[in-house]
């Protein structure tokens, strides 16, 4: 068979020749030869499955520039890379519709809200310890009137490098006056370039990664982000809640039924992540609350959440003692138990300013 014109070619290929003369633009299906006096383009038929592959990773969304890469791949190789694009793109839109539904029912309650709400504050106090047992710190602690964060990276070159990077990467977000409904956006895009600078700081073997829990605050508003098992809690009126959940193997086996808390607190294999920046397209837990005067927030790393009872968490953070006495109470319970890893804690309070 003969080449065929860009017509016929288009036809073949279930293509315009709009789309043709692009591809052909951009160096991506080039045709196999140009009529010197009509200047038409002239594809070879063999160049057809080339052309269905483009048109196929075209109606995916996948963007030109990584055509262009999957196309000069190996089959096996092309596969791979055509899952691990998908596999983002279920993040992303997993990740964007979460958010969607957060700031309906935030835009729903901040309608009805009354506007004569009080000026309010953060007073709050954050401190690292290494603990009693590891002789480096990969742990990070942050707090200002408008963040609060922990991070938490693993006992391997890079881990402190990689936790101080997830924080880093937030600390812009207290400079930029946003309303509520507008931080779990930011939060959300903050948190994927921090996974995205853990990944690039990878060097040979060495894959560093972290968790991260942080609170940004506006007004009486408080959009939480969560990945790993770094934690969140809140003091209200004297009671305790959990406000994240572990992404941890053993929890998702208490998830399923198959473990209760006492074997899960106990298993050897408690502190395996499921989730944690820089290991791939990461999916954050998001969500935004609103802040009541006199509540107590404690953001903490496990060294202080797996050694220390709930109760006695709970009893010290009622203390009426300011923040910073309650930080160093609780590093003091974690050395009491023994610190056998290292502690970061943020302890803060809502404030009428």
């Amino acid at each position: 068979m003969g080449l065929l014109t860009i017509g016929a070619f288009a036809r073949a290929a279930r293509l315009t020749a709009k789309a043709l003369r692009l591809y052909d633009e951009l160096g991506l299906l080039p045709p196999a030869a140009v009529d010197p006096e009509s200047g038409y383009r002239l594809y070879d038929p063999g160049q057809l499955e080339r052309a269905r592959l483009i048109a196929r990773l075209r109606r995916i969304g996948m963007p030109l520039a990584e055509i262009r890469t999957v196309c000069g791949l190996e089959p096996a190789a092309a596969a791979e890379a055509v899952g691990s694009y998908w596999r983002q793109v279920t993040a992303d839109t997993a990740a964007r519709g979460r958010l969607a539904t957060l700031l309906v029912e935030h835009l729903s309650r901040e309608a009805n809200a009354m506007s004569d709400t009080p000026t309010l504050a953060l007073r709050y106090a954050a401190r690292r310890d290494t603990g009693a047992v590891r002789d480096t710190n990969e742990d990070a602690a942050y707090a200002s009137d408008r963040l609060l964060a922990v991070a938490d990276g693993p006992r391997s070159p890079g881990g402190a490098a990689a936790s101080a990077a997830a924080v880093d990467a937030l600390k812009p977000l207290e400079l930029v006056d946003a309303p509520g409904a507008e931080l779990l956006t930011m939060l959300a895009a903050a948190v994927g370039d921090a996974d995205r600078q853990v990944r690039a700081a990878a060097t040979g073997e060495h894959r560093p990664f972290t968790t991260l829990t942080a609170v940004l605050r506006s007004g009486s508003q408080l959009a939480l982000v969560h990945v790993g098992d770094t934690r969140a809690y809140l003091l209200r009126a004297g009671e305790l809640s959990q406000l994240t959940q572990d992404h941890t193997y053993v929890q998702s086996l208490v998830d399923q039924g198959r473990l209760d808390r006492d074997q899960a607190a106990a298993h050897p294999e408690r502190a395996l992540l499921v989730r944690a920046l820089g290991t791939g397209p990461v999916e954050a837990d998001l969500a935004l609350r609103t802040g009541l005067v006199g509540d107590r927030y404690l953001l903490c790393s496990d060294g202080l959440s797996a050694v220390v009872p709930r109760g006695a968490l709970q009893a010290e953070l009622a203390a009426q003692v300011g923040p910073e006495e309650v930080v160093r109470r609780l590093i003091e319970l974690a050395y009491a138990e023994g610190a056998p890893d290292n502690i970061a804690c943020v302890v803060a309070d809502l404030v009428e300013a």
